[in-house]
């Protein structure tokens, strides 16, 4: 029995839903003045010490990997992983003057964000996309080695949090590892090798 392809429909509902929930839970985050791992935490730092908006460091920082992309997933997957990227700088942009949130706790941020971005992450894993970063290295891992991406994204964010322990205040930077803890568990249970490939 050959395998069900995604229609373009499907593919497109997936794409947009993920990238609504990925941008809500690093609103929730950043309201609380949290970071994730990967390029999307690299660009809260960036935010935070710079003042500069969130969806322009995204989106260049993302370029990069672009490359590894094309080379090891192929052009489709590359070109609905810029779409994502593209749509999520967009989003993340409109959504402050969609979404007023006043008080967001810490413990809950850290929890809801990371199951949000989790799930937007994963909806776009299960239908040849990311949001480009670190992800693409993680998806390759899985296919090539048969490495689990979540795990895979879980040490790459560690490492990145591990640089902002100086720059977040400590009740932060420890509900920011929770954030990725949740974050990463929810890839790493719902997307094994074998189920799911990235092309």
């Amino acid at each position: 029995m050959g395998t069900l392809r995604h229609t373009a429909f499907e593919d497109l509902q997936a794409l947009l839903a993920g990238v609504l929930l990925v941008s809500l839970g690093v609103t929730v985050m950043g309201k609380a003045g949290l970071v994730t791992g990967g390029v999307t935490g690299l660009c809260l730092l960036l935010h935070y010490l710079t003042g500069l908006p969130f969806s322009w460091i995204f989106f260049t920082l993302s370029v990069p990997f672009y490359a590894l992309a094309i080379q090891r997933l192929g052009w489709t997957f590359t070109l609905k992983t810029f779409g994502a990227v593209l749509l999520f700088s967009l989003a993340a942009s409109w959504l402050p003057r969609l979404l007023a949130l006043e008080r967001v706790d810490t413990l809950y941020a850290a929890v809801m964000g990371g199951i949000l971005i989790g799930v937007g992450l994963l909806m776009l894993f299960r239908h040849q996309c990311s949001l480009g970063g670190f992800s693409i290295v993680a998806l390759w891992l899985q296919e090539r080695f048969g490495w689990r991406a979540g795990l895979v994204q879980l040490v790459i964010d560690f490492l990145i949090l591990a640089l902002s322990y100086r720059v977040l205040a400590t009740t932060a930077w420890a509900a920011s590892l929770l954030a990725t803890a949740v974050l990463n568990l929810t890839l790493a249970v719902n997307h094994r090798p074998g189920r799911y490939l990235a092309h």
